[in-house]
This record gives structure tokens, C-alpha cells and sequence, in this order.
């Protein structure tokens, strides 16, 4: 990391919470002698009566999962500190708006229906005890998904009406953080796979496939472990268990109409960088939405999945919302 010098121009703050998942952004950085500073978003603190920006440009990469790491401090904390530095006029990549996208699916489906946009048919709930009454008319099997979750967390899926109805009479129905969750159903993937679109200032980046491991929703692609021919990919961005998640990824590319409709939704969410997901529905053959990502982890092993290390494009996109170039380190 950079040293501070009052007389360069402000620092870019990094404001993140995952131990490895940004490693590569900050080895870019590094690399052109942009000087930044790493906020921890699990340990942090901000005056309201400050008035004087320290940063050039906030990049926000906390992520709603970070509870599954003993961070659940951040979520909400983050939340509060975005919308203080964007009182003081510092640029935010994925602000307070895009960080409000993040922590709800709820609202998510709302922007979607609003674009009329197509997503799996969902009712939202804040009682258990509602979740049964809320499948009515859905097709099983249903997932009931935390409303804030992260890396697949918080959605179980139930095949039948009475494997749900056995669940939340014996009180094992949770509905995560903020106690709110979707009731959805579950289409079947066709060819086991979803599509991720990543999105750079709101015009499509790439798009992977990326096939789950049998049983798991987590399709985080920074935990990618190998291709879909089985090639075994660097584990340069990942977490330490990703070597053990079966996940498979390979490059794709979605229809002209598919990109366009993720570029509307990257604009209608404020989303600076981030995934949108989608799935085909094998009954129908009809793409859904899902799921919208303002923490959008890169596929581990880039260039030997897409072509391209989509951390230099990255960087150039912060490097020009910071508006300055490359400063020396002091």
C-alpha cells in the first residue's frame, strides 16, 4: 500500500471487508504507483462534523456476505458512511443508491418489474410463518432467499408445499438480517448453468457461464476452481476454500438484446461495476433475471477465461473518476 504526502493529491480510499477477493485490484494499483489507501470496512469510524474530503474518489467494495465472516457490523455501517462522504462531494464507484440495490432482492425485483424486465415469480414475506401462504400459485419447487444475502447464502430450497410446511412449523425458517425474504421459484437451469453479465460504467464488460456445484447456490465467480474442459484456474482472486467448491465457469456471450437490457438495469440501479444474473428456464426457454451484484468479484484467472484482465480496465475506469493520472509513490 502507498504512503500519504499532503502536498500529492488525495489518496483513492479502497473501502473493502474480504481478506482476498481484491488482492489483484490492489496489485494493479500498485503496479502504475497510484497512490490509495485500504479502508477496512469492518473496523472503521468517520466524524459527522468533519468537512474537509481526504479522498480523491471512494471505491466501495464491501459486500453484503460479510456476516458469513464475523463482519455482520459492516452491512448496514456502510450504508450510513457512503452517504457522509458523498455529503462531502467525494465520488463514490457503487454508492450509497447502488449499495441500497445490494441489500435488498426485494428491491431489486422491483426495479426489474419496473423495467418490465423478466424474473422469476416471487412474493416477499417478513414472517415465517407467511412462507407457505406466499408459494400459493408459485411452481415448486421454491427457494426461500434472504432478502441480504451474499455468496449463495441464506436460500434453501424446497422440492414440495409439506417439505415447507415441516420446515416452518419446526421454526428452522430463517429470513437473515433484516428478517425479510423472497419466496421464488426455483427453475431448472437450462444446460446447469447461469449467465453472469459484468458491467463497467454501465455498458457490458464480459459474460461467464457458470455452472454450480451440485447442491450449492454460491456462484460467486472469484471462487471459481476450473473451467468447464476441467482446466484447474489460478487461484490469484479467490478465497482459501475455493479450490473445494466445484464451481465451473467458461466465457459466454448473450444476445444483443440480453446485453441491452443489463446495461438498462446497470443504469436504473446506479450500478458503476458490478454482475447481473440470469438463467434460462429449461421449461420454457426464457431468460429471467435474478440477481443484481454492486460487488462484482471478477472470475478468478481472467485471461485464461475471457481473454482479458478486467482489473487493468478497472483501475483505468477508477483512475478517471479520481480525475488525476498515476501520482508517484512518496
Amino acid at each position: 500500500m502507498t504512503s500519504i504526502d499532503s502536498s500529492a493529491p488525495k489518496p483513492i480510499a479502497i473501502y473493502h471487508e474480504h481478506p482476498d477477493w481484491f488482492r489483484p485490484l490492489f496489485a494493479e494499483l500498485d503496479r502504475r504507483e497510484i497512490r490509495y489507501v485500504r479502508l477496512d470496512a469492518a473496523a472503521h469510524t468517520f466524524d459527522p462534523s468533519e468537512r474537509t474530503a481526504q479522498y480523491s474518489l471512494v471505491v466501495n467494495r464491501a459486500s453484503p456476505s460479510a456476516y458469513l465472516r464475523g463482519h455482520a457490523q459492516s452491512t448496514f455501517y456502510t450504508l450510513h458512511w457512503l452517504r457522509h462522504v458523498e455529503r462531502l462531494g467525494i465520488p463514490v464507484v457503487n454508492g450509497s443508491e447502488c449499495y441500497t440495490y445490494e441489500l435488498s432482492k426485494a428491491t431489486q425485483l422491483d426495479v426489474l418489474d419496473g423495467l418490465n424486465l423478466p424474473y422469476p415469480r416471487a412474493r416477499v414475506i417478513n414472517d415465517p410463518a407467511q412462507a407457505v401462504a406466499a408459494a400459493d400459485g408459485l411452481r415448486y419447487p421454491v427457494l426461500v432467499k434472504a432478502n441480504i444475502g451474499g455468496s449463495g447464502a441464506g436460500i434453501v430450497k424446497y422440492q414440495t408445499r409439506a417439505a415447507l410446511e415441516s420446515e416452518v412449523a419446526t421454526g428452522k425458517v430463517f429470513l437473515g438480517l433484516d428478517s425479510t425474504a423472497l419466496v421464488q421459484e426455483a427453475a431448472p437451469l437450462r444446460d446447469g448453468h447461469i449467465t453472469r453479465v459484468e458491467t463497467l460504467g454501465g455498458k457490458y464488460l464480459y459474460a461467464i457461464n457458470v455452472y454450480p456445484a451440485t447442491g450449492s447456490f454460491d456462484l460467486c465467480p472469484a471462487d471459481a476452481c476450473q473451467t468447464t474442459d476441467g482446466v484447474e484456474l489460478v487461484r490469484g482472486a479467490c478465497a482459501v476454500d475455493a479450490p473445494r467448491n466445484g464451481l465451473r465457469v467458461e466465457a459466454a456471450t448473450p444476445s444483443p438484446e440480453i446485453i441491452a437490457q443489463v446495461e438498462e438495469i446497470a443504469r436504473a440501479t446506479d450500478l458503476d461495476v458490478g454482475g447481473v444474473e440470469y438463467l434460462v428456464d429449461d421449461r420454457d426457454g426464457k431468460h429471467y433475471f435474478y440477481d443484481v451484484n454492486a460487488l462484482s468479484n471478477f472470475v478468478a484467472d481472467a485471461e485464461n477465461v475471457i481473454g482479458f484482465d478486467p482489473f487493468i480496465r478497472f483501475v483505468d475506469y477508477i483512475v478517471e473518476r479520481a480525475g488525476f493520472i498515476a501520482a508517484q509513490v512518496a
